[in-house]
């Protein structure tokens, strides 16, 4: 790490520098590097290109290598430079929350298509976290209700951070353990749920910084499916008729979520791939 003893690092040092610790570990060490840089002297990386020779404080390279030390550990870069950015908008996110992933954007696009945008709709939204998808549905439909529930204080509290910064006040936020805080005459026209789906045993929670996340948040017992099972059995209370439940998992899962939902009573189940073409959603309407 720099210290005051040394000579001052320029933007290209500092980058080079931070290369070196963060090349075993991470997957994209100089986007890593660029944007924690930019993240100390509050600059777009397109900046630290332009000008490369530029010198650092010993203040801002003091905190600068700290960060790099703490990446190059396997804490999430989201984490450290607390947000992330999700369908084209920055949230906020910390420990205690999961981070957005693209994967997500596969169960937002079949939402959006089960919310129509010229009329009233209220959606549910469980296990919200930093509330991403509250927020983005919310905003890409102004006339839609969104309830978002989470068990954790501390996320619910982040999701709070966003909805403020968004301006999306018409979504509710309130502590529930899925439906445990849902009343019986609260009805949707959709339920949508990113839940934990990763078995106990899942080698991908060794993966960089997914350590670091809440294992609550990732880890549904032995099956991975614990989670869905609850919620596609009781949504069916929570459902108007015709209304849907829409369902991320993992990329493995698509065929036991669809038994899952045909057990339940489910109607017209289909699948839905990510980027990867992996089948990443499942949906079912209540008859």
């Amino acid at each position: 790490m720099h210290t005051p003893s040394q000579p001052p690092f320029s933007i290209a040092a500092a980058i080079a520098a931070a290369l070196r610790q963060l090349v075993p570990g991470s997957e994209t060490p100089r986007l890593d590097a660029e944007l924690l840089l930019g993240f100390t002297l509050e600059k777009p990386r397109t900046w630290l290109r332009a000008w490369p020779e530029r010198l650092l404080t010993d203040e801002q390279a003091v905190r600068f290598f700290s960060q790099v030390e703490q990446r190059a550990l396997g804490v999430p870069l989201a984490y450290l430079v607390g947000e992330k950015e999700f369908w084209s908008r920055r949230f906020v996110v910390g420990p205690g929350v999961l981070i957005p992933r693209p994967d997500t954007e596969t169960l937002i696009e079949q939402a959006l298509s089960l919310i129509a945008p010229d009329r009233p709709a209220a959606v549910l939204d469980l296990g919200t976290g930093s509330g991403i998808i509250a927020v983005t549905l919310a905003a890409e439909r102004p006339l839609a209700r969104v309830l978002a529930v989470d068990r954790s204080p501390a996320a619910l509290e982040m999701a709070r951070i966003n909805v403020q910064q968004h301006q999306t006040t018409h979504v509710e936020l309130r502590q529930s353990d899925w439906f445990s805080a849902i009343t019986p005459t609260e009805v949707f026209d959709l339920v949508v749920s990113n839940p934990p789906y990763l078995r106990e045993d899942d080698p991908h929670l060794q993966d960089d910084g997914i350590r670091y996340e809440p294992r609550a948040a990732l880890v549904a017992g032995r099956s991975g499916l614990d989670d869905i099972a609850i919620i596609s059995r009781d949504a069916r209370r929570h459902l108007g008729s015709g209304g849907f439940l829409l369902l991320e998992h993992g990329y493995d899962q698509a065929a036991a979520t669809g038994q899952w939902l045909e057990r339940q009573g489910y109607l017209d189940i289909r699948h839905y791939p990510d980027l990867q073409g992996h089948c990443r959603v499942t949906r079912g309407r209540q008859p």
